[in-house]
């Protein structure tokens, strides 16, 4: 079941002043849908909504009966597409075509946002469960879409999405990427796992908005897992305050 689950009352992270372990970091990976964005903007709503509207046509289900089996798959294979190649068999094209053809108007540009990623050194990357064509539409209205060097989508993964260990690994070696001198800012606890596994600094965002947002129990779980090294809900600003290196990283 769903509903609006508010912050945390305070960060865990144990020191939330010691921004030292970015020091060494060269790499620096986003997550797209909720992360480089908001979700009160609803973007990512109506990419869920396609999906069970997917579902219920292809299995000729009614709607709410549709949607707790896209949030099942969702929930067990990574994404719903999974869901439906493994049980169902189905051409991931006409899928992927259907549930990202949305309207993408209600993401406006984040000018701070793009001059804190312009301001990290070295390089930077988008890493998504999506398409490129959906990150690339979304990156550009943001206005941070220069800022990075490439998107690795769910096509590149070769459509087994994160968290699967293989995913991360072929976009490594695909890049060239040393983990332990990475950084990874996602919004799902379970997918900086295996980043940290690897050495990677691990990121939970948690933006504002978030508290209105209707979401999943498990998406909103693990924010004091192990593997959730720092939480923010001001990406932009954590980014500024790695970048200058000395302001603190306010709790909660």
């Amino acid at each position: 079941m769903a509903h609006p689950t508010p912050l945390p009352s305070e960060s865990p992270i144990a020191n939330p002043r010691d921004l030292k372990p970015f020091a060494d970091v060269d790499t620096w990976i986003f997550d797209l849908d909720n992360t480089l964005y908001p979700p009160h903007t609803d973007l990512f709503a109506q990419v869920d909504q396609k999906m069970s509207e997917f579902v219920g046509k292809l299995l000729d289900m009614e709607r709410d009966a549709a949607r707790a089996l896209q949030k099942d798959y969702y929930k067990r294979y990574g994404t719903t597409l999974r869901g439906l190649m493994v049980e169902h068999g189905i051409n991931p094209d006409g899928f992927l075509e259907f549930v990202h053809d949305i309207d993408h108007s209600r993401v406006v540009p984040d000018p701070r946002l793009a001059s804190a990623l312009e301001g990290l050194p070295g390089r930077r990357f988008i890493m998504t469960n999506g398409t490129t064509a959906h990150a690339r539409a979304i990156a550009e209205r943001i206005g941070v879409h220069a800022h990075f060097e490439d998107i690795f989508d769910i096509v590149a993964a070769d459509l087994i999405p994160k968290p699967h260990a293989d995913t991360y690994a072929k976009f490594w070696q695909m890049h060239g990427i040393d983990p332990s001198r990475a950084a990874m800012f996602e919004d799902l606890s379970r997918n900086l796992a295996v980043p940290h596994e690897n050495g990677m600094r691990t990121v939970l965002v948690v933006p504002e908005g978030t508290r209105e947002v209707f979401r999943e129990d498990w998406e909103l779980e693990g924010q004091t897992a192990p593997h959730v090294e720092y939480v923010t809900d001001d990406l932009a600003g954590f980014l500024e305050r790695i970048a200058t290196g000395h302001a603190p990283v306010p709790a909660f």
